[in-house]
């Protein structure tokens, strides 16, 4: 499985943001596929963001349930995550992911694309 973002690099402050996670290799509503968002800020480590599962149910860190949305397009095996009111905080590499229901790693990962967000 093959994983690639795509989204707009640079957002200005209480933009929202839209990225979109393409799939190749396999079926994003394969059996026990768990499709997730995971960010990495400047000298932060990774940030779980939140995920859809290969049924459509989404599940969200508490820290960005208030403003964040997954969402796919089974047609396209894409996924997206929209995040609203952009701060400078959410400055970081954006990845989207792969891991089976029941494994706590992921096996497979996007090469991330790099959201700045201007003040």
């Amino acid at each position: 499985v093959l994983l690639e973002e795509s989204g707009p690099g640079l957002v200005k402050t209480s933009q929202s943001l839209s990225l979109t996670c393409s799939v190749s290799g396999g079926s994003i509503t394969a059996t026990d596929s768990v499709w997730s968002w995971i960010r990495q800020s400047p000298g932060k480590g990774l940030e779980w963001v939140g995920a859809i599962h290969f049924t459509g149910i989404t599940y969200y860190s508490p820290s960005f349930k208030n403003r964040s949305s997954i969402s796919w397009d089974t047609s396209m095996n894409q996924f997206t995550l929209q995040l609203r009111s952009m701060t400078p905080e959410d400055t970081a590499v954006y990845f989207c992911t792969r891991r089976e229901r029941l494994s706590p790693g992921y096996e497979a990962w996007g090469q991330g694309t790099q959201v700045t967000v201007s003040s």
